[in-house]
This record gives C-alpha cells, structure tokens and sequence, in this order.
C-alpha cells in the first residue's frame, strides 16, 4: 500500500472541489429541487467510496491500480508544493487501514465490474472516474475522509457477508 503525502491528498482535494463547483447548482435552485440536484452528486459519492475501499483494502491488480494512482498523484501534488509554491511535503497516510474479510473482496470485485462498467457506459462517466480517483487519493490521509473508510470497509465485510451467507 502506498502511503498518501501530502501532495496526494492535496490532489485528492483539488479533485472534490473541481467536482463541488461542476455540481453547484446555486442556492436558489438548490432550494426548488434539493433531491433532483443531490442526486447528480451520486456518482461521484459512490466511486469515491469504491475508490477509498480500494486503496485500503486490495492487494492484485486493482491494488495496484489504485497504488499507481495515489504514487502519480503524490508525485504531482508534491512537485506542485514544492515548486508550485514554494512549499514542503511529507506523509499524509494512516497507520493502520480495515482489512476486507474474504466475501468482502468478493463483493469488491464485483463493485470493481460495476465500476467499470459505469465509467464506460453512463454518461456519468467522467465523474466516476474522477470519484474513483479522489477516493484513491482521500481514502488513506488520515483527515475525515479516510476515517470514514473504515465503517465503508466494515459495511462492505457485513454485505458480502450476507450475500454469500445467503447464496451458500
């Protein structure tokens, strides 16, 4: 697992605010239909959390996916402070990350399908990818994000739990 610097969740919140101001609606509108305008926040909320699971959770190659994508991001998230503006990095990450239990990664495996399969098909795509990547980065500081993925990880061991308690 790689461990996120502060670079990295510099990305990792650069990413969410590109993704809040695309979505914000205004105040106005935002009042007249709050459920119709949330829910084009969904996907973005569902792969950031596919994303901070998968950052946490998996080793293979969708750990190594992920890893790429928090090394890429700490690498320019670093150049950006350092050089940007003239500023210092170091570690960002947690010490200690929710193991998925054996139906857990089962069941990641087929959010990673479904994942996948969104990206490329819905025209949400874009903002799956991007919450995708935001999770990568976010799931494993050590800030409010990350802790909210370990109840993710919790939930998803219970769900696989009872989906294959209930098949076999």
């Amino acid at each position: 697992m790689t461990i996120v610097t502060l670079g990295g969740v510099t990305i990792g919140l650069a990413i969410l605010a590109i993704a809040l101001i695309s979505w914000w609606p205004g105040l106005k509108p935002l009042k007249s239909d709050p459920l119709g305008h949330t829910s084009r926040l969904l996907p973005f909320l569902a792969a950031w959390a596919y994303g901070a699971l998968a950052i946490l959770s998996l080793g293979g190659l969708i750990g190594w996916i992920a890893d790429t994508a928090v090394w890429i991001s700490n690498w320019l998230g670093d150049a950006a402070l350092v050089w940007g503006v003239g500023g210092t990095t170091g570690p960002a990450g947690r010490v200690a990350y929710q193991p998925l239990t054996q139906t857990g990664i089962a069941l990641m495996a087929i959010l990673t399908a479904v994942v996948i399969v969104a990206a490329k098909k819905s025209s949400r795509g874009p903002a799956i990818k991007a919450g995708a990547w935001c999770g990568f980065c976010l799931g494993s500081s050590a800030g409010i994000a990350g802790t909210a993925a370990v109840p993710l990880a919790e939930a998803v061991n219970w769900a696989g739990g009872a989906l294959y308690g209930a098949i076999g």
